[in-house]
């Protein structure tokens, strides 16, 4: 039998010691200047010891314009020497206790927030579909963009590297720039970068490629890509299944599968806008029966794929994990907001200390319901979507100062604080910048 304590062997050779990996979740711990910082290898540090075997990266920007947040860590140019040292710290320290740290490289696209930039870029002109304006109106990429921003992976696998991160994962999806590109509701382009799927596929090809030039053929590189978008006329699951079946000739050595944007986060289990208080945030059917959100569509793309294959979202039990990965559905578990209540739960996990995560989704509300509410009223569950978020993002900020979860916070209390540091964020971004 497959266990999550069984190592795996990746294509490249390289070893990682358990099947459970901590799945990418953004930090917002970087420096003014969008450096990595002390709180950062702090936090991995703590998780390195906590026993999974490998940890992903919250995405690492490559364009300082264009980030999912204000904290994000970005690589772009030629790094200062104090840039270098951090990074190299962040490595050093999450990769204690022979554990493997990956580095997810993103660029955010149109999904950059309106405080960080009024003027985000994506494949095409369309904006993110949400109310309260969130999202600025974006420009369409020009050639150069493109090729620059391809460039801008490889850059960033290469700095990964050098400093000492044992892998790289490039983010192709959740509706940032690479995922806006396979989609053809978000792209509407009408030359070699859109319209059919291969050309939509081109720009993932290509930064793919690049990567694995810059970083050789024995370091892991990986993909996250979306099984279906989940929305009506965009990214859907017969086109996943296809260009996992091309990403075989760039020599992956993993691909995470997930799923959803910020219009349709179904990443969280979610049907409907998770963000949106319009719509309501009620648990899929499908990820009641079957613990983790993707498995569904992994199947699929397990038959194509030549590489390992990870699933993160919606694993609770040790008995639904080890299940998973003896059915050959997945080879790696992704496990992310687990970690946030509890950094040490991938050890509970594997001694058999627990059976199961604990699961915060479940009270972090107001009203009913399981992961959300069934309020008929708006602004519950605007309340409920963004101090979920707020709760656990607040939890890691906790953890990379030293400080212990608040496993006793309330969910208005999530609100407001994660208001207040993404306010502050954005304020020492926009001056250390001058916009």
């Amino acid at each position: 039998m497959t266990t999550l304590s069984d190592t795996l062997t990746l294509p490249c050779g390289v070893v990682i010691k358990n099947r459970i990996a901590k799945g990418a979740m953004t930090e917002g711990l970087s420096d003014s200047a969008n450096r990595a910082t002390s709180k950062l290898s702090k936090l991995y540090r703590r998780w390195a010891d906590g026993g999974a075997g490998m940890l992903l990266t919250g995405n690492v920007q490559i364009n300082h314009k264009y980030l999912e947040r204000a904290g994000n860590v970005v690589i772009e140019g030629s790094q200062s020497n104090e840039q270098l040292a951090a990074l190299t710290d962040w490595s050093t320290q999450g990769t204690a206790n022979d554990t493997h740290l990956w580095m997810q490289i993103s660029h955010a696209g149109r999904q950059t927030p309106i405080a960080v930039n009024e003027t985000p870029v994506g494949p095409s002109n369309l904006p993110v579909n949400m109310p309260g304006k969130m999202f600025g109106d974006p420009q369409a990429m020009t050639e150069e963009e493109i090729r620059a921003a391809i460039d801008g992976f490889a850059f960033a696998a290469k700095t990964a590297k050098e400093t000492g991160f044992t892998g790289v994962q490039i983010h192709a999806a959740h509706g940032y720039l690479i995922s806006e590109f396979l989609s053809p509701d978000v792209n509407v382009r009408t030359d070699g970068w859109g319209g059919t799927l291969e050309n939509r596929a081109r720009f993932l090809l290509e930064a793919a490629r690049a990567t694995r030039k810059a970083v050789g053929k024995k370091f892991p590189v990986a993909v996250k890509l979306n099984s279906a978008d989940f929305q009506r006329g965009g990214f859907s699951h017969e086109e996943a299944v296809q260009v996992a079946k091309w990403l075989n000739d760039e020599k992956l050595d993993l691909l995470e599968i997930s799923g959803g944007t910020y219009e349709q986060p179904r990443m969280s289990g979610l049907e409907g806008g998770a963000m949106d208080s319009s719509k309501s945030e009620e648990r899929l059917p499908s990820t009641i029966a079957r613990e983790a959100y993707f498995l569904e569509y992994a199947k699929d793309i397990r038959d194509v794929f030549d590489g390992a294959l990870m699933v993160t979202g919606g694993f609770r039990t040790r008995a639904g994990m080890d299940a998973a990965l003896e059915a050959g559905a997945c080879d790696m578990v992704g496990l992310a907001r687990p970690m946030c209540s509890d950094s040490d739960i991938a050890n509970k996990l594997l001694s058999g200390a627990v059976e199961a995560t604990p699961e915060f989704e479940k009270t972090v509300r107001l009203g009913p319901g399981i992961l959300g509410d069934a309020s008929p009223f708006a602004l519950i569950r605007g309340i409920n979507g963004w101090g979920r978020q707020g709760w656990f993002c607040l939890q890691l900020i906790r953890m990379g100062e030293g400080q212990e979860p608040d496993l006793k916070m309330g969910v208005l209390k999530a609100v407001s604080g994660f208001q207040a540091f993404e306010k502050q964020a954005a304020a020492r971004y926009k001056e250390n910048y001058g916009y």
